[in-house]
């Protein structure tokens, strides 16, 4: 009889109308996953296709060592909801979120969790579809963009060098898992969750995947309605979703950069140096609190002092790159202090 304290892995399979790849699902986890300390948590959001009544027939057919269980949410609330319920039912050291439609392979999860429960140093890996030399079939250009471009912005909001945000194969650590709180209930999780476990100082190992893109005809779910919506969601993880010191921060930044920007042009070219600026500083105060964002400011002040024309404009790219460096060494001298917030 299973035990929920001995399991090691728990699979969490979000699924919506997904009656034409429930059974080869299940064959395929059956081939890669049929051991006792294992759990499969289905999560039905709000199907109205055969789809529920298929897994509960595999259900009662028992031919499977791993422990089974099938949650239902009663409307359609989204990939996101989906997960957030299947975690909070999980039981395992591990968790492994995995697709239903098969665009992703099975046999690589199977890897990645070797991986991660092979080695104890490595909390989270981040399946990547761009990454390695395994098969791929995809000919829709403009998602593929959009996430590459996400991934992009991704990386230079949170400092990070990833490939794939949006890959929806990922392992997880419980440690990750008990430190993050998920809230968005769409395709946008995939942010969300990046961007918590980043805010958790925890890193992202990444695993090249296999993908097989499938057609809208063939019941593929995410639209470029959801790709504009990332957008969105990037904007909030990162600029919004802060502790009040780094909100203060952002705001402080990217007024005196604002300020720096008005001293470079004129007319149209001096407002568009004003933005431009305005931007770099809502980033700076992102990765600097108010202590080292003045050291690069006061900086760039001492830069302004010298030289005319383009002379003054080299010596305050000079010194901002000389204050940007002595800020990042005095954040990480106090970043273990009681001072951290101030810098």
């Amino acid at each position: 009889m299973h035990q929920e304290n001995d399991i090691d892995l728990s699979i969490i399979i979000p699924f919506f109308n997904e009656q034409n790849f429930i059974i080869k699902l299940f064959d395929q986890i059956k081939l890669y996953f049929n051991k006792n300390n294992i759990e499969i948590i289905f999560v039905d959001d709000g199907s109205t296709d055969e789809s529920l009544q298929i897994l509960q027939n595999l259900q009662k057919d028992r031919d499977y060592k791993f422990l089974f269980k099938i949650s239902r949410l009663d409307i359609n609330s989204g990939k996101g909801k989906a997960i957030q319920t299947g975690i909070k039912k999980s039981n395992g050291k591990y968790i492994l979120l995995q697709d239903a439609d098969l665009e992703l392979d099975i046999k690589d999860a199977k890897e990645m969790y070797e991986m991660i429960s092979n080695n104890n140093e490595i909390k989270c890996i981040f399946g990547s579809r761009y990454l390695s030399g395994k098969l791929k079939k995809n000919n829709y250009f403009f998602n593929s963009l959009v996430g590459k471009i996400n991934s992009l912005i991704f990386n230079i909001f949170f400092s990070q060098s990833l490939s794939d945000v949006h890959c929806g194969l990922k392992v997880l650590h419980r440690s990750v898992i008990d430190k993050i709180n998920l809230s968005v209930n769409d395709f946008g999780i995939e942010i969300d969750l990046a961007s918590q476990i980043v805010r958790n100082n925890f890193f992202i190992y990444e695993f090249g995947v296999s993908y097989f893109f499938r057609s809208k005809s063939q019941g593929k779910k995410i639209t470029w309605i959801d790709g504009l919506k990332s957008f969105y969601y990037l904007l909030k993880v990162r600029f919004f979703d802060n502790s009040s010191s780094t909100n203060i921060s952002i705001l402080y930044s990217s007024i005196y950069m604002a300020f720096v920007g008005s001293h470079f042009g004129m007319g149209l070219g001096n407002t568009l140096f004003i933005v431009l600026f305005f931007i770099i500083g809502s980033i700076i105060g992102i990765h600097f609190k108010i202590i080292s964002s003045t050291i690069i400011f006061l900086f760039i002040l001492i830069g302004s002092l010298f030289g005319k024309g383009n002379g003054t404009t080299l010596a305050v790219i000079i010194f901002f790159l000389i204050g940007l460096i002595l800020a990042r060494n005095t954040k990480k001298y106090f970043y273990n202090s009681k001072f951290n917030d101030y810098f």
